[in-house]
């Protein structure tokens, strides 16, 4: 059975978070979420209220019971299911806003993906709440919608340890305090041997270490920032042309922005500012 909830994604809005879904499935033998790299450009915290189910990391898979939890931030790729013998019960929330990826990660949130719940009922009874305003009221109150979900979020931020204490986290800092750095700067020319010298290591092993921290290369993830600001270019600059837009999300040529742009998104620049507005009403 379901409960869920989806939402507009806001581009221009004044709040420090704001959920995109949010839900609860249970007697859902058949959940299974299988995302590539790239795929969600938002947040998601899951967690299990009975039942068991698994995620699997880096080719690796747990298992996941009462109390656990597992927290996503954009763009990883994401592989979980329910157990079919033991269907989980699971609440989520899918949630975005441009500060908390240094939100988080200031606060180590980065640096594991499997947590443990130290009350459970807490964090249900916030989740509840906010998926009782989203029903009841969709994204008529955005203030209230705002408050609800950083109130669940700093429920899991102050309710939760890391279930795994393995990584090296070391390793990983040098990674993830660069990544708001290289996603502000992703339009300049990209230089690897310039962003080695911040992690002040060789260029293989910053290679090494950004796809062990992000499951990326350091292009790919350059390639999506800059594809995601010029999706921004393409709804919210009108008056620009598709060359303006190339140049300046660090594309000199238009035909291989439009080439990069249509192995990501399947169309064009072009077609997809034409099917956001032909979608606008009139």
């Amino acid at each position: 059975m379901q409960r869920q909830y989806l939402l507009p994604t806001l581009n221009e809005q004044e709040y420090m978070i704001l959920p995109e879904s949010i839900g609860w499935y249970w007697d859902e033998p058949g959940h299974e979420v299988n995302r590539k790299v790239g795929t969600l450009n938002n947040f998601s915290i899951h967690f299990i209220l009975s039942g068991s189910g698994f995620v699997e990391i880096d080719g690796k898979q747990y298992s996941l019971k009462r109390g656990d939890a597992f927290l996503y931030f954009p763009m990883q790729e994401q592989r979980y299911y329910s157990s079919k013998n033991n269907p989980w019960n699971i609440r989520w929330v899918h949630f975005y806003g441009s500060i908390l990826n240094q939100f988080l990660s200031e606060r180590g949130f980065y640096r594991f993906s499997l947590w443990n719940v130290q009350h459970v009922p807490t964090l249900e009874k916030a989740h509840e709440q906010l998926l009782l305003e989203a029903e009841e009221n969709s994204f008529l109150h955005l203030s209230r919608l705002s408050t609800l979900t950083y109130t669940f979020l700093m429920e899991f931020i102050t309710n939760v340890v890391p279930r795994r204490s393995d990584r090296r986290l070391e390793l990983n800092d040098r990674i993830q305090v660069l990544l708001p750095i290289m996603q502000s700067k992703a339009c300049d020319p990209f230089e690897l041997d310039y962003w080695a010298e911040q992690a002040g290591v060789s260029t293989y092993y910053f290679c090494r270490l950004f796809k062990r921290a992000t499951q990326m290369t350091p292009m790919e993830f350059i390639t999506l920032c800059r594809l995601q600001k010029s999706k921004q270019l393409l709804l919210d600059n009108k008056e620009l042309t598709i060359k303006e837009i190339a140049i300046k999300t660090g594309y000199p040529s238009i035909s291989y922005f439009n080439k990069r742009f249509l192995e990501q998104e399947s169309m064009t620049p072009t077609e997809y500012r034409q099917l956001y507005f032909h979608k606008k009403p009139n």
